[in-house]
């Protein structure tokens, strides 16, 4: 790793970290960015969660450092997380890469959209039930343990599908991102998916971009995070399906 690949990864964590904070889809910046650093494209995968760990813990210090703590609202979603992401980091090797994440961008977008575009509040329109939210965070932890890029914005637009508002759904997303990252972490490094002196600079970059990420989703408040979901999840769809 040459200084200047060094640099590449420090200021792409950085971005990532604030990105992954106040919307999601880092990841799809830093991947690709450890790629071009010479890292294989598996272990490009393991070697990014160590970043993704850093962020998640400043961006979740951040956050109950100003006063947004949602630990005591994500008993019924941390769990199915937690089995998923389980199920998802040691099923990776079955699932082909290329095919789920094209599949994924091409889904992201409506959900997005039709997330961060809903009336607000619709008469007659309630939060999914505790079933529906529990097998949604299901499946995201499922997609989170196995790929990580963009689970970020899935999970924002699910958290406020059920009920939460934008800001609290950052503090909260952050936190079920660290958990479950802690838990896919380690099957990453018993594989040997983890090449570490690129990921400790990523590392760096991601956890103070996760400290101001979540600094920036607490002032801006529900507007700004709406504005950097919408960029980060158009930028991170047309990754996904090849546009660029």
């Amino acid at each position: 790793m040459t200084f200047w690949e060094a640099m590449l990864l420090l200021g792409g964590g950085l971005a990532a970290g604030v990105i992954n904070t106040m919307a999601g889809g880092g990841s799809a910046l830093t991947v690709p960015l450890l790629v071009l650093a010479g890292v294989p494209g598996n272990q490009a995968n393991g070697s990014n969660r160590v970043g993704v760990l850093t962020a998640s813990g400043a961006a979740v210090a951040s956050f109950r450092k100003s006063g947004v703590d949602g630990l005591d609202q994500v008993e019924k979603i941390l769990v199915p997380a937690v089995v998923g992401s389980l199920i998802g980091s040691f099923g990776i090797s079955q699932i082909a890469d290329e095919t789920f994440e094209t599949i994924f961008g091409y889904l992201l977008i409506p959900i997005i959209i039709l997330t961060i575009f809903k009336p607000k509040p619709a008469e007659g329109v309630e939060p999914w039930s505790d079933p529906v939210t529990m097998t949604v965070f299901f499946f995201i932890g499922l997609y989170g343990g196995a790929f990580q890029a963009g689970v970020g914005l899935v999970m924002l637009a699910a958290l406020t599908r059920a009920g939460f508002d934008l800001v609290t759904a950052n503090s909260v997303k952050v936190l079920i991102n660290l958990i479950v990252t802690v838990i896919a972490l380690p099957v990453f490094i018993l594989q040997g998916n983890v090449v570490w002196a690129p990921a400790l600079v990523l590392a760096a970059g991601f956890m103070a971009g996760g400290w101001f990420g979540a600094k920036l989703a607490v002032k801006g408040g529900e507007k700004l995070v709406r504005v950097f979901m919408i960029g980060a999840a158009l930028y991170l769809a047309g990754r996904l399906i090849g546009i660029w």
